[in-house]
């Protein structure tokens, strides 16, 4: 039975992070700001400003860094496929 895990992947490279962004948080692999809408959990590109919350004006680019209020890291929910041997097992 696979199990499942909840994962903060930076949105430029795909690299899973610690889920705690500071404002000056960048990737360990690729060095890209972390803290930016496109790590957010309310980024939504379809929605006013592709932001789900009512912010007062757009920010841009969407991967800088900002100091958006609102930022909240975005966490996905993965399937862990690996297998691993029964105990007991040689």
């Amino acid at each position: 039975m696979p199990g499942f895990r909840q994962v903060f992947r930076c949105a430029r490279c795909g690299n899973v992070d610690a889920p705690e962004v500071g404002l000056a948080s960048r990737c360990a692999k690729c060095g890209a700001d972390l803290h930016t809408c496109g790590n957010c959990a309310s980024f939504d590109p379809g929605a006013r400003f592709e932001c789900s919350e009512p912010v007062p004006a757009r920010v841009s680019p969407k991967d800088a860094q900002n100091a958006c209020a609102f930022f909240s890291p975005r966490i996905q929910v993965e399937c862990e496929t690996g297998s691993t041997r029964p105990s007991g097992s040689s």
